[in-house]
């Protein structure tokens, strides 16, 4: 299906289809980096250690992978509407019920559920490009689409700063409820089918796992994955560790922080954009290889500046950063925009194995930053570093066996 099909049927602009989308996609921006100011008040709160707080982030991350298996081959077979509006039903009830709880226990299961549902949009955003776009377009579509997704990692957490000195961190799970009940009213009237009942896919639970395994073994596919998938999961090194690093170390109070990780998003953001002009001198995966080794090298000679000087001033550490993670937002476009265009008919499948490479190393990567802590910036470094050289390494090894 081309984009002026899409477009006619859905009776809905590519601009318009594109903004939709990409708040489609901020869930978890939004589910993640509002409350990381809050972690110290809900520990309190709920009688625990910070530690076990930031456990939600990790748990929210692999409820964000397992979820994302089931939604792709749904909406291969039903379309991409009505498992959307099931998963962004689910995300709205538990994000209410978030509001209430003061069990760290019962807290964790809620944000898992939570995350079930809240991956329902990230999933069919790229089945709908997919669907409606062709390579080069889809690289372009999916940048413009982050750039509105953007808003979640940059506004996320100066809200919950605000938020935070205001009233008490419920509030921040309020938001979120209202987020999920607005989408869900937006989606319901205005997103247009993209997949016609004609190209649906008849499968059960062997032939979806035929095509999970068919992508599985498909170079084409699983190298760019693979490799988005690791490039991609540096972001939540940086999630997991700043807090600690710039309120503990650096003494940024709530409100700072949110401004500082608010900026450095806008920033990063602002520099995707350069894509659309990476992409007329260089296909996808030259761009994707290049800001890999940009990640690679600024994240390793931070690491070094650690190790050999100790903590830097906090210009030198963000400016390093800031390097480092601007590459993020071209990782995810260009080996997404690679990955579908090798998925054949089975985009829905395709999207979920990529969703779930994202997530599933996003909560190790989270996990691996909280059990490796020592007190200083390092640990944050070296797993942005190794993600990054990982990534590098996969994809290199990939290109190798293709030629």
């Amino acid at each position: 299906m081309n984009q002026a099909t899409c477009i006619q049927a859905g009776r809905v602009s590519t601009a318009k289809l594109t903004v939709m989308l990409g708040i489609l996609t901020a869930f978890a921006p939004f589910s993640t980096d509002m409350y990381l100011a809050a972690f110290p008040a809900m520990a309190g709160d709920m009688n625990t250690e910070v530690p076990r707080i930031q456990l939600t982030l990790s748990v929210f991350f692999f409820g964000l992978a397992l979820g994302q298996l089931a939604y792709g081959p749904l909406s291969d077979r039903f379309g991409r509407r009505r498992p959307l509006l099931a998963g962004l039903i689910i995300y709205t009830a538990a994000s209410a019920g978030l509001i209430f709880v003061r069990d760290i226990e019962v807290f964790l299961i809620l944000r898992f559920i939570q995350a079930i549902g809240g991956c329902a949009g990230m999933i069919i955003s790229r089945a709908v490009i997919r669907d409606t776009f062709d390579l080069n377009s889809s690289a372009r579509v999916l940048t413009m689409m982050m750039a509105v997704q953007s808003i979640g990692p940059v506004a996320a957490p100066v809200i919950g700063g605000y938020l935070l000195a205001l009233t008490a961190w419920p509030s921040i799970f309020v938001l979120l409820t209202c987020l999920g009940a607005a989408c869900f009213i937006a989606s319901l009237f205005s997103l247009p089918e993209s997949l016609p009942p004609e190209n649906r896919l008849e499968q059960g639970p062997k032939e979806i796992a035929a095509g999970f395994l068919a992508l599985f073994k498909s170079n084409a596919f699983i190298v760019p994955a693979l490799s988005g998938g690791l490039g991609g999961a540096a972001i939540f090194a940086f999630i997991t560790g700043s807090p600690f690093v710039l309120m503990a170390l650096y003494g940024l109070n709530e409100t700072q922080y949110g401004w500082a990780f608010g900026l450095f998003c806008l920033g990063t953001t602002a520099f995707s954009q350069s894509n659309f002009i990476l992409l007329k001198k260089f296909s996808a995966r030259q761009v994707l290889a290049g800001a890999l080794a940009l990640m690679s090298v600024a994240a390793a000679a931070l690491s070094l500046v650690i190790i050999f000087q100790g903590q830097p001033s906090l210009a030198v550490l963000l400016a390093f950063l800031f390097v480092a993670l601007l590459t993020i937002p071209i990782i995810c476009a260009n080996a997404t925009a690679v990955a579908m265009a090798a998925s054949g008919e089975r985009a829905g499948s395709a999207s979920s194995l990529i969703g779930m490479a994202q997530f599933t190393l996003a909560g190790l990567v989270s996990s691996v930053t909280s059990v490796i802590h020592n007190g200083t910036a390092l640990p944050m470094a070296v797993v942005i570093a190794v993600c990054g050289l990982s990534a590098l390494l996969v994809l290199g090894l990939g290109n190798i066996a293709r030629r």
